[in-house]
């Protein structure tokens, strides 16, 4: 008995011990980690930039996915600047030279970590931010869009072997090439195909038909799957502070994997990541929101867009000289690419591209009006090619249909999953909506003089309400000077007499 006993006890011990050693190591581990992440973020505490309100050099345009960059590039961007001024495609960063002469805008999906290839005192950012929520939606969406394009091919093997060899020809970039899609698209495709082989050999006879389109286990990998799967977790949730921050898995900072695991690790650690994407957020020449698009746009071209008209103007007058140049005609992002031959309304799709790309800053033809015109038109015809392509690929995936009431459907259980998930950017999209109303008022403040005079102006030459005063009075003046010629005419024929 007392052997039992005595046993009990060294067993307590031994569970004691170890208790108290993962202590130990939990707590030096946690050590290790916050001065990792405390000594990134002191290497990327940068200068205050006291005139970050003026465009400089380099535009680099960081697109964060799923926010609506897409419309920017093509609809202002490219209409702005020369194909000659692009510098070369970003998104595979090992064909990335900023050396390239007249290079003057950057676009591409890379993090932030890519400013440490450009020269930081020329360079202006520009970016867009969205809802967590609605983007985590809406990235979902697109993979499962994306993925459904190659349900056309009899399995799996077939659309990867004719992929890899159409790739090759094609002199645009491949959504397969593009980050984070290159790690989203393939995870989702094989995981379409397996449903689809599944649902052929009746593995789901007891599975239930849902009339929710983001819980169609038979169909598609369900929402509450996909936002707890590891690859979310990876490069989804909190992506854009991360991203703002240069500390995604595409990064250029060897250090970004070990931040990023530690973060991840220990969630409290995330606060030094904020900070440093809020600070960098701040420093920027405009943040729009996806959720005002109307304001953000008129915004872009009102901050950005007079700014590169000024630019092109001054370069213009300084070198005498004027050159038209085509836009190159394929796009850089996803939504517009040729992913293989297959896909429907791919050709298409590039003639409106092409057709709503033409650039006429360096003949001085373009203006802010004129550009905001144009932004409308092209606006529309992509927003046509997107939903003839979104409309083509969910058939194939039928009956899950994603759209606004379809979102509704789903439990609020989840919805809160996703905030909890993405609490960084709740609060990095928080301080962005701040910098979105000091935008709005230093903009009011920087057209308030002009806009007097205008008034001035217009209520004196211009306006409706006094359009009809003076005519009146043009109308009165005549009268009494045809008054007064007629009665001076009458005196002097009397003195004639």
């Amino acid at each position: 008995m007392a052997s039992v006993q005595n046993f009990a006890l060294l067993v307590m011990l031994l569970a004691l011990v170890t208790t108290a050693i993962d202590a130990i190591s939990t707590e030096e581990d946690f050590v290790r980690c916050q001065n990792t992440v405390r000594k990134w973020a002191a290497s990327s505490n940068d200068e205050v930039k006291e005139d970050k309100h003026t465009l400089q050099d380099l535009l680099f345009f960081l697109h964060v996915p799923r926010t609506g960059g897409r419309t920017y590039f093509h609809c202002f961007l490219r209409k702005l600047y020369a194909s000659t001024h692009e510098c070369p495609r970003s998104y595979d960063k090992l064909r990335f030279d900023p050396s390239k002469p007249d290079c003057r805008l950057m676009v591409t999906h890379d993090d932030y970590s890519m400013m440490s290839k450009l020269p930081k005192e020329r360079t202006s950012v520009v970016t867009i931010l969205r809802n967590p929520i609605d983007r985590v939606f809406s990235t979902y969406e697109f993979s499962v869009e994306v993925a459904a394009r190659f349900l056309v091919h009899p399995n799996l093997t077939s659309a990867t072997q004719l992929t890899g060899r159409i790739r090759p020809k094609n002199n645009g970039v491949s959504t397969l090439d593009i980050w984070p899609w290159k790690y989203l698209v393939p995870w989702m495709r094989e995981d379409l195909f397996r449903r689809r082989d599944a649902r052929n050999q009746r593995f789901y006879k007891d599975v239930k038909e849902s009339y929710d389109s983001y819980n169609m286990e038979e169909t598609v990998m369900p929402l509450h799957e996909f936002i707890n799967n590891p690859v979310a977790h990876d490069i989804i949730h909190n992506g854009a502070t991360f991203q703002v921050a240069g500390l995604t898995n595409n990064s250029c900072l060897s250090e970004s994997h070990e931040v990023r695991h530690c973060v991840r690790k220990y969630p409290t650690l995330g606060t030094y990541v904020l900070d440093i994407a809020k600070k960098r957020l701040s420093d920027m020449l405009y943040v729009g929101l996806t959720e005002d698009h109307k304001e953000s746009a008129t915004m872009f071209a009102n901050v950005v867009g007079t700014q590169i008209l000024s630019q092109f103007e001054a370069l213009n007058s300084n070198s005498g000289k004027t050159a038209t140049s085509k836009t190159e005609l394929s796009s850089s992002f996803p939504d517009s690419e040729h992913d293989t031959n297959h896909l429907q309304n791919s050709t298409d799709d590039q003639k409106e591209s092409e057709t709503s790309s033409s650039v006429d800053t360096a003949n001085g033809t373009m203006t802010v009006g004129k550009l905001m015109d144009a932004y409308e038109v092209c606006i529309s015809s992509l927003r046509k090619a997107q939903g003839r392509r979104r409309t083509a690929s969910l058939k194939r995936i039928s009956p899950a249909n994603f759209s606004k009431d379809a979102r509704h459907q789903v439990p609020d259980v989840i919805i809160q999953e996703i905030i909890s998930l993405n609490r960084l950017d709740v609060e990095l999209y928080k301080h962005a909506k701040e910098i979105f109303t000091q935008q709005r008022k230093h903009l009011a403040e920087k057209l308030v003089e002009p806009e007097e005079q205008k008034t001035i102006l217009g209520s004196l030459y211009g306006t409706s309400t006094w359009r009809p005063f003076l005519l009146a009075i043009a109308v009165l003046l005549l009268l009494l000077l045809t008054f007064f010629i007629v009665k001076a005419r009458k005196q002097t024929s009397k003195l004639k007499v």
